[in-house]
Order: structure tokens, then C-alpha cells, then sequence
């Protein structure tokens, strides 16, 4: 007599849950972000499926192709980066995070309605369908493609090749305890592209910033993972957060330890003067006082410290972008 009582009242539940999930922003958005206040109704759901609503993973795709293309600078006695380049790879990294994050949320839908911060995402929750999502990524793919064509074309080819870890991505956590080193390979690419697109070639500055940029990836994206551990062991997911454990501020140690030996070398690599260490030596100390104050219990602490690399980005720009001022007097 129960059941048909149970069943209707489960039911209730689920359609008042996707009313709420289709008007509130996501789990992990800001509060008050731009998205929720001013996009209309018609684009929220898009604009939240391509995260405009946390424009932190833009920063964090930008600062590579930034950093190599501030450093290329310095070692070719040039008084700064090119502009166009950084204005190109801004809406680069802007486009391609969205598409990269549209493929993510098809390809994980499933795994997404099991994990409480990210149920309420466009496609789990009912707001975007698969083939609305298909057809939104197609259309942010032709505006990445209009603006990689603006570059040379070692940048344009380096920039299809990219396309092969960005499309297997999202399976990774099914199959490795790794995920975060191949997102790290994704959003560390930009250390190469910076250097293609002014130089027309690599060089071993470029190629050695570009694995300090993985090893940086994978240690603020773990911190990130540390929010999902208990969601993630329910639905199967894996992640270097979940591989770590209690072991995990040691490895971090590692990890931003290593990243910031990779791009001393090449620094080394780039005849790279004063300002370019003092930035990364400010660098450093940003990464390892997040170590310092992590606490892997508290998510919304590690998703603070994880937000804050869009400022340690920017001190190794800043030092990068002075050297090559200096130099250049």
C-alpha cells in the first residue's frame, strides 16, 4: 500500500530538484557570477556547460601560452611579448575551455549525475541536450579554428595535434589513477605554442617550460580532485587525489617542487636575467605556501587554493614580461 505513495513522492522530489537545479548556477560557480545576474535565460545553460560562469580554467589555459610567449621574448632580446599573440591566445583559452568542458560534460554525463558537486551541470540536470551540447561544441570549435589559422604554421599544426589529448581527456579517469597528468598536458601546451607562434620552431626553453607546466597542472588539478574523493570512489572515478591519500601533501611538494625546477631550466635554457627569477622564485613561494596551508579535509578550501594559481600564473608572467623590458633598455 506503501509503495505507490514512496514511488510518487520520489518522483516529486526529482522534478523539484531539476526546477532548482535549472535556475540556480552550479555547485562550484561563484556566487553573484556574471552569468547567473546578466546572461539571458536562453544562454545560462550554455554558458555554464562552457563554465563562462568560472573563468578561473581560462587563466589557467592562458598563463602557459603567456609565460613562453613572454619568456621567447626575453631570449630574443625583444622589449615584450607580442600583444596580438596574448590577445589571440586569451580568446584561444577562452574558446577552447568552453569546448573542452562541453566534450567533458558529454562524454561524463552519467558519472556527473552521481557526484553531488556536479549533478546540477547543464546536461545531468536535463537544461542541454546531447545533441544541443554537439552542436554548441561545433560552434565553438570553428571559432578556435578561426583563431588558431591567425598564426604561423608550426603554431596551427601544433595546435590540431593538441586536439588528441583534449578529445581522450575525459575517459582517462575510467582507465588511469592519472588523469590529472594528461589535463596537465592539455593546459601545459600553451608553453610550446607561445614559442611556435613567435619563433616558428620549439626550442629547449620552450619544451622545458612546457613539462614545469604539466608538473604544475597536475599539482593544482589534484588539489582540486580533493573535493571529490568520496563521490568519486562511489561512482568509480579515478584521480590522483584518490591514488594519494594521506600522502597527498608530499607528492604536491613534488609536484610544484618540480615544476618550478623545469621552468628554472628553462630559464637557464633562455639566458633569462634578474626579474625572470625573481618572478619565479615569487612563483615558488605562491605554490609552496598553498601546500603549506592545505587542508585535504576542507573542499571548499581546496577549491580557494586551487583558484589561486590564476595569481601565481600571473607572478611568473609578470617576471617573465619585466626581463624582457629590462633586457631590452
Amino acid at each position: 500500500m506503501f509503495l505507490p505513495k514512496i514511488a510518487f513522492f520520489s518522483r516529486t522530489a526529482r522534478v523539484l530538484l531539476l526546477m532548482v537545479s535549472t535556475s540556480e548556477s552550479v555547485a562550484d560557480a561563484p556566487s553573484g557570477n556574471w552569468v547567473d545576474r546578466y546572461a539571458p535565460a536562453w544562454l545560462k545553460p550554455f554558458a555554464r556547460l562552457a563554465r563562462w560562469d568560472r573563468p578561473i580554467g581560462v587563466w589557467l589555459l592562458f598563463w602557459p601560452c603567456a609565460w613562453s610567449a613572454a619568456l621567447v621574448a626575453t631570449a630574443t632580446g625583444k622589449p615584450a611579448p607580442n600583444v596580438l599573440h596574448l590577445i589571440l591566445f586569451l580568446i584561444g583559452a577562452f574558446v577552447m575551455r568552453g569546448a573542452g568542458c562541453t566534450w567533458n560534460d558529454i562524454v561524463d554525463r552519467d558519472i556527473d549525475a552521481k557526484v553531488e558537486r556536479t549533478a546540477r551541470r547543464p546536461i545531468p540536470s536535463g537544461q542541454v541536450g546531447v545533441k544541443q551540447a554537439l552542436g554548441f561544441l561545433a560552434l565553438q570549435l570553428v571559432v578556435a579554428l578561426v583563431v588558431l589559422q591567425q598564426f604561423n604554421l608550426i603554431a596551427i599544426a601544433l595546435g590540431f595535434v593538441a586536439i588528441l589529448p583534449v578529445a581522450t581527456y575525459p575517459f582517462m579517469k575510467r582507465v588511469t589513477w592519472w588523469p590529472q597528468a594528461v589535463l596537465g598536458i592539455c593546459f601545459g601546451w600553451g608553453a610550446l605554442m607561445g614559442w611556435a607562434a613567435s619563433e616558428a620552431s620549439l626550442s629547449g626553453a620552450s619544451n622545458l617550460l612546457f613539462l614545469g607546466a604539466i608538473l604544475w597542472v597536475i599539482g593544482y588539478d589534484t588539489i582540486y580532485a580533493l573535493q571529490d574523493i568520496e563521490d568519486d570512489a562511489l561512482a568509480g572515478v579515478k584521480s590522483t587525489a584518490r591514488l594519494f591519500g594521506a600522502r597527498v601533501k608530499p607528492w604536491l611538494w613534488g609536484f610544484y617542487g618540480g615544476a618550478v625546477f623545469m621552468i628554472g631550466a628553462a630559464l637557464v635554457s633562455a639566458n633569462a636575467g634578474f626579474a625572470a627569477w625573481l618572478g619565479l622564485i615569487a612563483f615558488a613561494a605562491h605554490l609552496f605556501w598553498q601546500v603549506h596551508v592545505l587542508d585535504p579535509s576542507d573542499p571548499a578550501h581546496a577549491l580557494a587554493l586551487f583558484r589561486s594559481n590564476k595569481t601565481a600564473g600571473l607572478i611568473l608572467f609578470a617576471g617573465f614580461a619585466a626581463d624582457a623590458a629590462l633586457r631590452a633598455i
